[in-house]
């Protein structure tokens, strides 16, 4: 009986109001329910204001046995940001857009660089994916072709120091397992159309709902985000490589990453998918599921603070 509890961003009281909510309580180990566990999606750290704290909630709960949790994109992020690139540099690049989206972590953790790398060492503890008999759990999209890949590459479905290289060589399998995995599929924008995104970064490329069949994908309909000027027109078939796409008889599957918004009643995109993010760093709600097994999800177990 697990509690999937989506993107934190550092707002750690908003995840101590959840966790009580559910019915989890403090104690010398952290917090912890008498007969459920948490699950945490990824995204523990930048943008929010207690990131020190929301790390060490999670950590002690893990630590304790109380929960699981995943690797995110911005965990990820974080380690390229300060793994050193052979021929100097960083194998992600210090560019204005990358400090930008780590500046609220650096600046929290600023003349506490030891605690700081002591994290960055605990992120590589974190699976980039898991599975069980009856759900799957992800930061960001589950491709089955990219995932046996990983199965078969990772350690307990863990990175590790020796693969930061391999997955960083732009077009490698491992890169391309690795960005679609923790970032999501992505389509290049029709006629050299862009959007600006939350930070105002211009994009080209979109994220798109990687469970929908593609035969019947519009560049408007695909879409996970609302962009209004993106045209009715069937996407080409050849667009989109040789994943595979998350059928509806599938077990359900548990993700956050996409900074959804309720503007009406919540719903779930599809019966067996639950995005967990609803931007909470964006003045959104932090959002959990209380999963009890059940093959087909209930919008009634769906908590938000």
């Amino acid at each position: 009986m697990f509690d999937f509890i989506g993107d934190i961003h550092g707002h750690a009281d908003k995840l101590r109001e959840i966790l009580e909510k559910m019915g989890y309580s403090e104690g010398e180990s952290g917090y912890a329910h008498p007969n459920r566990r948490a699950f945490f999606l990824g995204d523990y750290i930048d943008r929010g204001p207690k990131i020190n704290e929301t790390l060490s909630i999670v950590r002690r709960m893990v630590e304790s046995g109380n929960a699981e949790a995943i690797m995110g994109n911005h965990e990820y992020n974080a380690i390229m940001f300060h793994y050193p690139e052979k021929e100097g540099g960083h194998l992600r690049k210090h560019l204005i857009k990358n400090i930008m989206q780590h500046l609220e972590t650096l600046r929290q953790f600023q003349n506490r660089q030891e605690e700081y790398e002591d994290y960055l060492n605990w992120f590589f503890t974190l699976p980039l994916y898991f599975e069980t008999d009856s759900f799957r759990a992800v930061h960001a999209c589950w491709d089955e072709t990219h995932i046996e890949f990983l199965r078969a590459n990772l350690t307990d479905d863990k990175l590790c120091d020796s693969l930061i290289y391999e997955a960083s060589s732009m077009n490698s399998a491992m890169y391309l397992a690795v960005e679609d995995t923790l970032k999501g599929k992505e389509l290049r924008m029709p006629d050299g159309l862009y959007f600006s995104d939350k930070e105002g970064n211009h994009r080209h490329e979109y994220r798109i709902k990687w469970w929908l069949e593609t035969e019947k994908a519009t560049f408007r309909n695909i879409s996970i985000e609302d962009i209004p000027h993106l045209p009715d027109s069937a996407v080409p078939l050849d667009l989109f490589g040789n994943g595979k796409v998350y059928g509806p008889a599938e077990k359900p599957v548990f993700f956050g990453h996409y900074w959804l918004m309720f503007k009406k009643q919540p719903s779930f995109f599809r019966d067996n998918i639950c995005c967990l993010d609803f931007s909470v760093a964006k003045h959104g709600h932090l959002a959990a599921y209380r999963f009890d097994g059940e093959q087909k999800l209930d919008i009634q177990k769906l908590i938000l603070v």
